[in-house]
């Protein structure tokens, strides 16, 4: 069954990046070992190389996504990765409005969603699947599905760094407590640990 994963690493007081979008040591994980990751798009993450455990956990998790939520923020910090998706097929963006001026503006499979996450979510899933699965980022976007009861597992990528203030992992969230089951696997690469909780519905 297809199911939705909020995503991202995170330090360990629980940002995603610092107050100017800086990542610090968060992702260098991906570039610290010799074990190339297969899974996802081979044009973008033929520069990766992780260490085995990381390159395994990441294979297997990045194959499975059938299409990705973010926000607009990431977008526009990434330039929509120059219009191909990181992994799946397609990428839903929440956004106030379409940004027609993007060079690749109705060519690449982008679909930019106004009407809230409820929507770019359902459409998602659509595209997925019934067997692959909705990767969602975190941050702001990540935090509303989170507290609307959308997100059906988190994956964390845990990094040893203490940042002290930034952008948090749930966005601006603050309605728990809300309970997860034990953590499934815990993966420990070089520099991260790999953390996979299911959300308690019941």
């Amino acid at each position: 069954m297809s199911k939705v994963i909020m995503a991202d690493a995170v330090s360990l007081d629980g940002f995603l990046a610092d107050e100017h979008d800086g990542v610090g040591p968060l992702h260098d994980f991906y570039f610290n070992g010799d074990t190339p990751i297969k899974g996802g798009r081979d044009t973008f993450y033929v520069h990766f190389k992780t260490s085995p455990a990381t390159a395994r956990y990441l294979d297997a998790a990045w194959s499975r996504i059938g299409a990705m939520v973010i926000g607009r923020r990431l977008f526009d910090i990434t330039n929509g990765w120059n219009g191909v998706p990181v992994a799946g097929d397609r990428v839903f963006v929440v956004t106030h409005s379409a940004p027609t001026d993007w060079e690749f503006y109705g060519k690449a499979p982008f679909t930019f969603v106004t009407d809230g996450v409820h929507s770019a979510i359902a459409q998602a899933k659509q595209v997925a699947g019934p067997h692959r699965d909705v990767a969602l980022n975190g941050g702001d976007v990540g935090g509303q599905a989170f507290a609307a009861g959308l997100v059906d597992e988190l994956d964390v990528a845990l990094v040893p760094v203490v940042f002290g203030s930034g952008k948090r992992f749930f966005g601006s969230f603050a309605d728990g407590p809300v309970l997860l089951e034990d953590p499934e696997p815990v993966v420990t690469g070089d520099r991260v640990t790999h953390l996979r909780y299911r959300v308690r519905k019941d």
